[in-house]
């Protein structure tokens, strides 16, 4: 399992989700992405598309402005 992160903030929908979309593909099964953002709509969009394409949000947090979301990748 390795991390990884993407910096997403000040980005609009849809781009915080495409730019998630493309990060986790180039990533292993059980490797954790790290997303923040500040787009409050990412919130809601990410974790949606995690549970359509199988991948596991492990965190949600909120502080101030920016949103942090943990994705454990499932590239099988």
């Amino acid at each position: 399992m390795t991390n990884h992160a993407l910096d997403a903030r000040y980005l609009l929908c849809p781009l915080p989700v495409i730019r998630t979309q493309n990060k986790i593909k180039n990533l292993n099964t059980g490797d954790l992405l790290v997303v923040i953002c500040t787009d409050p709509g990412a919130i809601n969009d990410i974790p949606m598309w995690c549970r359509i394409n199988g991948h596991k949000v492990i965190n949600t947090a909120t502080a101030g402005n920016e949103i942090t979301i943990t994705i454990e990748a499932n590239n099988n």
